[in-house]
Order: C-alpha cells, then structure tokens, then sequence
C-alpha cells in the first residue's frame, strides 16, 4: 500500500481519532544529547537541556514566540524542575528532530468520536489511534507553532527531560563528594551537602553527561514553587528597548530589499509587464518574476537597495495582469452557492443522538434561523516577509514563521536543493494567528534570493498586499432547527453548515503526502456545532463541504470563531423562544455537564447577571469550548448614535493547570479584542476576483478608545494543560450579539453585527 494510503487506513480502522495534543509518551521524547546545538562549554544532557559552563540552562526552543508568552512558560517549567532561576534558563532553536514535533495538526480532518459532555473523548480504539499517531509523529515530526497546543504538548516531555537532567546532576554531584544523591538539594540553581560542599549546575555537567538515572517523575504539584504563580514575561523588555528581533528587523552585511507586487486577481497571473521605468529608477536593481508559491498568488519583487527604493520600483513596473483559467471569484455568488448547498445537499454527518427525525414530527413548534459568517483575514502586525540568502547551493533563512520545517522544505523545492541544505533561523512573530502557517512568501523570498546570488535580500509585503493574498478565514452559512414539545421543552436540534474546508487544503500545500484528490471530512469546519454540551436529546449535526476557490487557512480559532456565533446565539434564540431567562435555560441543559456549569455561574456572578443596569446598556453571555478550554463571557453594551460600543466583557475560563496566569489572563484580553474586531467590523468582499479591502481604513480594528474592561477570572484545576491562545475568541461575537438583542429585541444573524 501507498505511504498515505497506510496511514489514513490505519487511522481511520480506530474509529476514532485522537485529537489530545503530546500523544507520544514524554520518555520517548527526550531525544539524544547529539540534537542540541553543539557549543564550546556546554554540556548537552538529552535532547532538551544543555548546561553552560556558568551553570545557566540552556533549553531547545521548537516553538515560535507570537505574543502568547510561551517562550516564558516554557522556560518556567524547566526552572521549576531544576530549581533554577528562571533569568538563568536560557533559549536556543530547537532542530528538526521528531521529538520536537506537533503531530496533532496532521490529522485534524480526520473523522472522530465526538465530545462527551465533559470534556473527554471517547473513542473506541483509543490505543490503536496513539500508537498511529505516535507513529505519524516519529516519523514526521511536523514542528509547527498553532492549536494553542504547546504547552498542552510540552506540559510532559519538557518537565520529564528537566526532571532526568536534575537526577544525572544529582548523581554527578553524589558521585563526586561521595555522599548519597537523597542528601543533596537544590536550591537556585546550587546544589548543597550539609558538609559545606557546593557547586553549581555547570561544575558537574560533565559527570551528569554519562549517568543514566532511571524511575524519573517530575515534581509534585504540592512541591511546585514556580508554577501557578503569576510571572513577568522575559521577552517583554527586549520588546520594551526595541533590541527584539522580528523578521522586518533582521539585517545583514551587503543586505537588498525586495518588495512584491502580486496580481490583484487571486490566483491570477502576468500577461504582460513593462519593467524599463523601474529599473531606470535610482537604487533599483533588479525586477523577479514570481511564481505562485504555496497556493498563493504570481506576481514579481521588484530588488533594490532600501524597502522604500523597492517599492518604488514595484509601483512603477506596468503590468497587464489576467485571471486564472477558472475564472473570477466573486463572494456574491459564493453565499449564493452555500445558500443552495446548503438546502440541496445532505452533507457528512459528524454527530447523531436520539431521533431527530421522530422529535421532529411531534413537535408542537418549530424554529428555523440561518446565520452567516463572512470571509475573514488575519491583519497581523507585522505583514509577510522572509530573509533569504541563496549561495554555494545552500540557503539561509531569517523568518517568522509558525512552521520552520515547512519553511525549509519549501526552500528546498524552490531552491532545488534538499532540506538539510537549509538553515533556518526563526525570528519573532509580528503576530501569527495562523497566518504564518503558510509559507508562501518564504517561497518568494528564495526565488528573489536565488537571482541575487551570494547577496541576502529581504522580502517584504505591503498591508496591501498583506490584506489583499491572504489565505481568508472561509465564508460559512448554517441552518438551525429546532424542535418543541407542548410543554415548551426543546425535544430535538438539527444543524447543518456548508463552507470550504480548511485543512485539506492546507494538507496539499504543508504535507503532500497525506493530501490527495479527495477531501475527507475536515473536523475544523463543524467543530463547536456537533460537540455541544446541551442535552437535547435527539441532536444531528452535519457539513456540506464546498471548494470556492478562495484560498482558505486557518484563522485564529478556526472554525470556532464563527460557529459559537452561530450556536451560541440560537441557544439565546430558544431561551427566549421558552421564556427563559438566558442563564436558566442554559443551565438546564447542562444538568450532565457540570464543569461547563461551573464556568458559566462563576462568569455570570462575577458580570453581576441578574443585576440592574445604567439606563441603555444591556447584557448577553456565551458559553463555547474549544482546544480543551471551557470559556463563558458576559458583554455588557449600548448603543451610541447607532454605533455598537461594548463596555465591559467579563470572562471565566477553565483551561486545566495555568502555568502563568498573568499570560492566561493577557491572553484573553488579546482574544476579546481580536473576536470583537471581526465580530463589529470584520469582513472581505470579493469582485471580479480581486479583494476590495485593502488597510485598515477599511478593515478596522478596535481602537484604544473602544477597548472595553476585559476581566478574567481562572477556574482552579488540576487537569492537564489546555489551550489558552484561542479559547476566548469564540464567545465574543455571540455575546455581543445576545446582549444587543436584550438592548433592541433584534436578532442579528450575519456577521459583523450591523444594528
């Protein structure tokens, strides 16, 4: 059998799909010393630690740093273990090795049993599916940065490889003062003997190399001094001073400046061009064509000798540009193919309790609702770019980027060269939102690198061209119906959501050999519609899968980002519909699920639900799960001369152990703001192929002045890590929306809210 023909048969033959994160047991991700970058002095004890000679720790870095604070994190759970300072761990790019991979993202469209109402999975052949996936992760090794799943990956294999290197120390140290290792502690980062012997980490490196410790657990979480307690993020002052890295501040001996220029019409390419007036320009030097790279669009970078030189040229190049032989895209007529999709078509059923069909028939009442959700972009900080250097046929990158190995591979196909002929240095992230899963314009830049030969160029994109070749959150319309009895009980709900699947697509660009000619249902597009913690009792959720043509990737959240917005506001719908006020009816409902109830009574109390209000403001609430992290908002709104202002969002989260709840609570902030922008403002419209917003002028943020009082409140648990960088996006729209109903008695089912 094919490779992939193996693997997806071996995957789907489980009936079920293992979708937890760090599937692969943490001893067998402790990896060889022989991984760690060799350096003078230090002494590399397994594939995660190094000890410097000073005694400092040295730790392999997989995962890229966004803004999401996982740099720190990561750093305290190897402090905690070592009983180290955490300013005396330090960082170092992690290689390519599989123990540094993130297998869960190459099967995310997998079919799957879904959610009980607690959380928990239930798959039927639970062994089977992690020794596949444990499989697909030794032998791919996909390191990639997304699901807000690093800590929830690392939360084992980094404390267990912090915790073996503690006992080769101990062992070191025993062996040298001839003393039982029990009678020696640590204690920032100096080991003691009641002798009056001490030494530091660095003193005994050499000796801990050869020892080979056995029956190693990490800390008991009573024992834990660093961990829970909130803690300064150490990336902040570099960022303070301006002495941080990110990608546009890379800068290299001799370094050019390339600035693209891609045809407006996605997917489309140049007929014709005219470069004679650019390349008369002052400190231009060359004009590239570009080939359309990782899905992405063709246009040509225009080299010179600053960014603004470059784009000088770019602007002055005269190009005829032509749509592709499948014709322009236009996101009318898109919502009208789901619209038709969506009546027409059954779809892939991912989740079916009770009988619907018979619910139906009985019912006394019937609701319908159709909500909507347009096309989305990431709007990151800091636009694409890539700093390439093509020479003696090997290639070096500077990037930020989420996915280095796709950043290398894709190098290599470019370059023709093969991957361990690739360097790549990853920078920090202007933002990442999954944008930088793509790694189109690292294509780009070594096209552009490889007609400079031997001299670095740095590539850059626009806002414009940033906003108008985005891989777009996808447009999705979904059909609600909901069943009553006489009593006004809710007896069945059928959902059913039509829109393009993501992860096939992103599947044929990052990893081939898992993609093929036809889609297998793609989880991401219905997850937060088929696993929803109410117990109706007769449920079916299903999803008509299209393909637009829009180029599609995944968005912060995914699919959650729009389908709580859906549920979450029709679940308001049939509270309203029963006379029920929004809170008592959802917990009605949650009877079977009480760690969602805990999540949504804590929000409610802490919003003051219930409690009177300034005259013009009203209150809506949401409660959504998503990447193992329970969240509940309460948005507290008015409207000012027509215009949506939301003053206050409170927000309960339940997401397991915290590492640093100064980062959980920073976090939701950042997804509450985020959420709230696409859910008043955000959206992409296409004509005659080509993106019409373009800035922020008309793709709007949330400003300063906007920006409600977030305020987080952390459910105590001692459940594994789950995610924390996403979670909070979801319920924002649906409780904005809920809240502007309470205000005006309109219920709003498209995306952004336009009272």
């Amino acid at each position: 059998m094919k490779r992939r023909t193996w693997i997806l048969s071996a995957l789907g033959a489980t009936g079920a799909l293992v979708v937890g994160w760090g599937v692969m047991p943490a001893r067998s991700r402790m990896g060889s010393p022989e991984l760690m970058l060799k350096t003078e002095g230090d002494v590399a004890l397994n594939g995660w630690i190094k000890i410097a000679q000073d005694g400092a720790v040295v730790l392999a870095m997989p995962r890229s740093e966004m803004g999401q604070g996982i740099h720190t994190a990561l750093a305290m759970l190897v402090a905690e273990e070592l009983d180290v300072p955490l300013a005396r761990v330090r960082l170092e790019q992690a290689g390519a090795d599989s123990i540094y991979g993130n297998v869960a993202m190459l099967v995310a469209s997998l079919p799957f049993h879904p959610l009980d109402s607690e959380g928990e999975h239930k798959p039927t052949k639970i062994k089977m599916a992690e020794w596949v996936v444990g499989k697909l992760a030794r032998e791919l090794g996909l390191n990639a940065t997304g699901g807000s799943s690093t800590i929830a990956d690392l939360w084992d294999p980094l404390r267990m490889a912090a915790a073996t290197a503690r006992a080769s120390l101990l062992q070191a140290a025993a062996g040298a003062w001839k003393v039982p290792a029990s009678e020696i502690s640590i204690s920032q980062g100096v080991m003691k003997h009641a002798s009056g012997k001490t030494a530091h980490f660095g003193e005994m490196a050499t000796g801990a190399a050869g020892s080979t410790p056995k029956d190693i657990t990490p800390k008991a979480r009573k024992d834990w001094k660093l961990i829970g307690q909130a803690t300064a993020r150490t990336d902040i002052p570099a960022k303070v001073t301006g002495q941080a890295q990110f990608g546009l501040d890379v800068r290299l001996p001799g370094m050019l400046f390339a600035a693209v220029k891609m045809s407006p019409i996605l997917g489309g390419s140049a007929a014709s061009m005219d470069t004679k007036a650019a390349l008369a320009l002052q400190g231009v030097s060359k004009v590239v064509p570009l080939d359309a790279w990782g899905g992405g669009t063709a246009g040509l970078a225009v080299v010179g000798q600053s960014t603004w030189h470059a784009r000088q040229g770019a602007q002055a190049v005269q190009v005829q540009w032509q749509a592709p032989s499948s014709g322009a895209l236009d996101t009318a007529t898109i919502q009208a193919n789901l619209l038709k999709a969506l009546n027409t078509e059954s779809g892939f059923t991912f989740h079916e309790q009770g009988v619907p069909t018979q619910a139906e028939k009985s019912a006394t009442t019937r609701m319908d609702a159709l909500y909507q959700a347009p096309y989305l972009a990431h709007a990151t900080m800091e636009p694409m770019n890539c700093t390439a250097l093509f020479k003696d046929g090997r290639v070096e990158l500077w990037a930020p980027t989420q996915v280095p190995q796709m950043a290398r591979d894709m190098a290599a196909k470019v370059a023709g060269v093969k991957a361990d002929q690739v360097t790549v240095h990853v920078t920090l992230l202007g933002g990442g939102f999954g944008r930088r899963l793509e790694v189109d314009f690292v294509g780009q830049a070594v096209q552009v690198a490889m007609a400079c030969n031997g001299t670095p160029v740095q590539l850059s994109w626009s806002r414009e061209e940033d906003m108008t070749h985005d891989f777009y959150r996808p447009m999705h319309l979904a059909k609600f119906q909901a069943s009553l009895d006489d009593k006004g009980q809710v007896t069945s709900l059928r959902i059913k959501s039509a829109g393009d699947a993501i992860t096939p697509r992103w599947m044929a660009r990052a990893v081939p050999m898992l993609s093929g000619p036809i889609d297998m249902p793609d989880k991401t597009a219905s997850e937060g519609l088929f696993d929803l913690p109410y117990g109706f009792a007769s449920q079916h959720m299903s999803h008509v899968f299209t393909q637009s043509g829009v180029p599609v990737g995944f968005w912060r959240s995914v699919g959650h980002s729009h389908n709580a917005f859906f549920s979450e506001s029709f679940i308001d719908e049939l509270a309203v519909a029963t006379q029920q006020d929004p809170l008592a009816f959802r917990l009605n409902w949650l009877k079977d699920a009480p760690r969602y109830a805990a999540v949504l009574k804590l929000a409610a109390d802490k919003a003051g639900w219930g409690q009177p209000l300034p005259a013009g403001r009203a209150r809506g609430m949401a409660l959504h799960e998503s990447f193992g992290s329970i969240t509940a908002q309460v948005a507290e709104v008015s409207l000012d001369k027509g215009q949506i202002r939301v003053h206050r969002v409170v927000c309960a989260i339940d997401c397991g152990t915290v590492v640093n709840p100064d980062t959980v609570a920073q976090q939701v902030e950042s997804s509450v703001l985020y959420g709230l922008s696409a859910a008043l403002y955000g959206r992409i419209d296409i004509v005659g192929g080509a993106v019409k917003q373009s800035n922020f002028p008309s793709y709007p943020m949330v400003t300063l002045s906007q920006a409600p009082q977030v305020q987080t409140h952390i459910v105590p648990s001692e459940r594994a890590p789950a995610g924390v960088g996403e979670p909070a996006v979801p319920p924002v729209a649906p409780a904005v929306g809920n809240a502007l109903f309470a205000l005006t008695g309109k219920r709003l089912r498209a995306l952004p809210l336009v009272v």
